[in-house]
């Protein structure tokens, strides 16, 4: 009957990823505990053997092995306040991801050697079958120099090249793989391998979230898996409490985010109830993270359901700041790019630390995927996002905020300067440019540098570890400090490389 009664007041909220299976197991080991008090739940794990035989000798000895492990979980656990390592620069992250992958040579790196050898055959490749088979391609857009620092780029982007002076452009980024699904991970969680936390994870691991009643890690989200899968936006091996929470662009931002009871004080005896059958549940496993993450996820999605809609109202913006984003345009795929950019600004100002906003759907993988038809699939990407991010960078200046925020515009890996028609670009990590603004950032820098014709990366290579390293800082948090154990190792997220880019910081 208790198990009845837990499935049927089970508050239907999207909490983050929580896996609903891993709650439906919960509530039933729970109930098993409640029913047999002192009887441990199966499947026995080794930390309970231990805790159970030699009189918990075998467990003092584990504990002493790998006190850090538990104390790093315990510590984690919560989403509370944690110190920075250092002074930070900047408190809040927001990242404008760029799937599929953005032509480095078409937005913020000029190659005018390309004009001359437009249609020539590219012959350079070291796979031989490619060689006789590709031919240059040249930029369709026009470069022309914006702002005091005389920064380059392209048609393609009016808007932000209005706020030259404000970014600092990487063009000699380098990744791994010219595969979309290992490129996104690599971009998120610096592995090409899923299974590791995501870099939103990792920030609000290391810092929690300035509300306690909004989650510390936002995606804004148009509904589409990315290559990556859903592990992109993983807490991977950190607590489940510190996994992304999704919210739509269109209709209702989480499902079922209105209560089903009218009445509060039924929701919050059912809540009560769950909680006490969750908690009797942890107690049986010595104290378990999945289970206490779940409590807290489960009490978070209680006190966004009051805030939440007010955080995303936006009604209550003038004409002139939506106008600013682009909400009032009459392309659909725009305005719905600009509600997110703003929604972001607003998270940020209620205190969520990680806000990654995606692309509206385009190519199957990945908005910017352009194998063909270059022209149009890169004029209508940029006209979706250019106006919308350039507008969040202008209202964040007016509002004070601007200093206190970061906005990394990146995608997976940058497009080749030749390609197999003569409208389209293939995948290229060898050199593709990022760009950075807000606290900390030298605006309207220049780093690092691609060759002549945009093939690699050849002056001041900066790896995904030293992007990830270089965010880390602005934050406040040391890269090589900030470690989890799992499986008997620490891991961070630069695993054992990454250096900060300080030539971009002010």
């Amino acid at each position: 009957m208790i198990q009845l009664l837990v499935r049927q007041q089970t508050p239907k909220i999207a909490v983050g990823l929580l896996d609903v299976k891993e709650l439906v197991m919960t509530n039933r080991n729970a109930d098993a505990a409640c029913r047999c008090p002192g009887r441990l739940p199966q499947p026995v794990t080794r930390r309970e053997m231990l805790a159970s035989t030699a009189n918990g000798f075998g467990l003092l000895a584990f504990s002493g092995l790998f006190g850090r492990s538990s104390s790093a979980a315990t510590i984690s656990v919560g989403n509370l306040l944690q110190q920075p390592h250092f002074p930070p620069k900047v408190k809040n992250v927001i990242f404008c991801f760029m799937d599929g992958g953005v032509s480095h040579v078409d937005s913020f790196d000029p190659k005018p050697k390309l004009t001359d050898l437009d249609g020539k055959l590219f012959t350079e490749s070291k796979n031989p079958t490619a060689n006789g088979n590709r031919k240059w391609l040249q930029s369709p857009w026009k470069f022309s120099q914006h702002g005091q620092c005389g920064m380059p780029v392209s048609s393609l982007f009016p808007h932000v090249a209005r706020c030259a002076d404000d970014i600092a452009v990487i063009r000699s980024m380098k990744a791994d793989l010219p595969i979309h699904s290992t490129g996104v991970l690599f971009l998120h969680t610096g592995s090409n391998n899923a299974g590791r936390p995501s870099l939103g994870s990792w920030v609000n691991y290391g810092l929690g979230c300035e509300s306690q009643n909004l989650p510390g890690f936002v995606v804004l989200s148009f509904g589409v898996v990315p290559c990556g899968g859903l592990e992109t936006f993983s807490n991977g091996f950190l607590p489940a409490s510190h996994q992304a929470t999704l919210l739509q662009a269109d209709g209702s931002p989480i499902d079922n985010i209105q209560p089903a009871d009218k009445d509060s004080r039924v929701q919050q005896a059912k809540l009560a109830l769950l909680k006490e059958q969750n908690e009797a549940f942890s107690r049986g496993l010595g104290g378990a993270d999945a289970v206490e993450s779940a409590i807290k996820n489960h009490e978070m999605a209680f006190r966004m359901q009051s805030l939440i809609p007010d955080v995303l109202d936006l009604s209550r913006e003038t004409e002139a700041t939506q106008a600013l984003y682009a909400i009032d345009s009459k392309v659909p795929s725009q305005r719905l790019y600009g509600i997110q950019c703003l929604r972001a600004r607003r998270l940020i100002e209620s205190g969520v630390r990680f806000v990654e906003i995606t692309c509206p759907p385009g190519a199957s993988n990945g908005t910017w995927d352009q194998h063909g038809n270059l022209k149009n699939g890169h004029e209508k990407n940029a006209l979706d996002t250019d106006q919308s991010i350039a507008g969040l960078i202008t209202d964040l200046k007016q509002r004070g905020l601007f200093d206190e925020t970061l906005i990394v515009w990146a995608g997976e890996f940058g497009r080749t300067p030749h390609s197999s028609g003569r409208d389209g670009r293939d995948h290229h990590p060898e050199g593709f440019s990022v760009w950075l603004a807000g606290g900390g950032i030298k605006g309207g820098s220049i780093y690092g540098a691609t060759d002549e014709l945009g093939i690699s990366a050849v002056e001041n290579i900066c790896t995904m570890h030293d992007l990830h390293a270089t965010i880390l800082h602005l934050l406040g948090l040391n890269h090589e400090q900030l470690t989890y154990r799992f499986s008997g190792r620490d891991f961070r997220l630069t695993d054992v490389h990454g250096h900060v880019v300080h030539d971009i910081l002010s």
